[in-house]
């Protein structure tokens, strides 16, 4: 199979895992008290919003060539449904 096939699950998959490590990261350093664990009961929200801070950018930089697959997948697939949308209504048309 190809891997352009998968190239978005391929994507999404991968950019789960580097939210995944920055939170089990994050979780860690407030385990240690590297950083601070928040404010009464803001703990878990604390350390989801910093794990997402932490790896968009780090999404960004590492899954460039992921993503641009993913981009070339959806444009495919654009560009399909747009030419049986022309077809049919070039049928349409000709029935007129």
């Amino acid at each position: 199979m190809s891997s352009q096939k998968f190239a978005t699950l391929r994507y999404t998959a991968l950019r789960l895992g580097i939210f995944v490590v920055c939170f089990a990261l994050v979780w860690a350093l407030a385990y240690f008290h590297v950083i601070p664990l928040g404010v009464g009961s803001s703990n878990a929200v604390w350390l989801l919003l910093l794990a997402i801070v932490i790896s968009a950018p780090l999404s960004f930089v590492l899954l460039r060539k992921q993503r641009d697959a993913m981009s070339e997948q959806i444009v495919a697939k654009v560009d399909r449904q747009k030419a049986r949308i022309a077809a049919s209504a070039r049928q349409e048309d000709g029935l007129l």
